[in-house]
């Protein structure tokens, strides 16, 4: 592919979440579902939805990227290590865990690494894997790695201040009947702190696609099948808004891993998370975007 350099008629960047299944499709079986959103600058949903599969995420991130567009991937994009955990994912506890997050281990020994595939893919179609370190060159299509979690519990906007909220697993310290309504509460309740932010400083207007919106309208199922359809979508939004911030608010977040040593291209296996005052383990500043001197296009 031949980058095109921008015009004034090109888009304005976009910024896109990726809540990336981890296991690939095969003949036998088809991936589980990812979850998938893109929001501009205005916060404005400008589609959301699932698909199955890396082909299918490819696809979708290289219809929706326009120049100086940012994705952030829920999946581990750099994977290093033969074995183990990497050091961003420790670092998750160090910076997070007084709210109850934590990471889990990906090294190169786990079967599905789905995540690693798609930033390989999205690098040979010409973005560029942003570990917030080294500056992107100007107007690239930048590709990083997030957790959904730090972004809850590190924007103060969302109010939680003292422990991230209880939406994925149901929790086993209640009577087994009442776990999976208490799942759904704390996710309503996720949904509507998340629908405030129509006013934010970096805006996501959850109202403004009929997909999102319903996630406003509808009371979350309890039925686990459901239950996740509607998960996935959710954590894609909140990629797509760290995205944004990612992009508006650089201040505002911490790289864990700064410290990784590169690969031979330069890489860090990092990740990019908003982070409170209390929260930030150095004073490394995260490299602002598009200060680089080539541009790089994903079309």
């Amino acid at each position: 592919m031949t980058p095109t350099p921008p015009t004034a008629a090109t888009p304005p960047p976009r910024y896109l979440g990726v809540d990336l299944a981890w296991r690939d499709s095969t003949p036998e079986r088809p991936a589980n579902e990812t979850g998938l959103a893109v929001i501009d600058a205005d916060g404005t949903v400008l589609d959301a939805g699932w698909a199955r599969g890396v082909d299918e995420v490819e696809a979708w991130v290289l219809h929706w990227s326009t120049p100086g567009s940012v994705v952030a991937v829920d999946a581990p994009v750099l994977v290093p290590n033969a074995t183990g955990m990497r050091a961003s994912e420790r670092l998750v506890a160090r910076a997070y865990g007084r709210w109850h997050v934590s990471a889990n281990a990906s090294s190169a020994s786990l079967p599905w690494l789905g995540g690693r595939t798609l930033g390989e893919r999205l690098e040979r179609a010409g973005g560029v894997y942003d570990d917030g370190v080294v500056p992107l060159p100007a107007h690239a299509v930048g590709h990083f790695e997030c957790y959904p979690y730090t972004t809850l519990v590190g924007m103060a906007e969302l109010g939680y201040d003292d422990k991230r909220p209880r939406y994925k697993r149901p929790d086993l310290t209640l009577p087994k009947e009442a776990r999976r309504e208490a799942r759904a509460a704390a996710c309503d309740e996720l949904l509507r702190r998340l629908g405030g932010l129509a006013g934010a400083e970096v805006p996501l207007r959850l109202g403004s696609h009929p997909v999102s919106a319903a996630l406003l309208d509808e009371p979350s199922p309890l039925v686990d099948r459901a239950y996740k359809h509607r998960e996935d979508l959710l954590d894609a939004l909140v990629c797509a808004w760290t995205a944004a911030l990612r992009a508006r608010t650089p201040e505002r977040l911490q790289v864990l891993g700064v410290d990784t040593e590169a690969d031979d291209r330069g890489r860090r296996a990092t990740l990019i998370s908003p982070a409170r005052p209390e929260q930030r383990l150095g004073p490394a500043p995260v490299a602002r975007l598009g200060r680089g001197a080539e541009p790089r296009l994903l079309g």
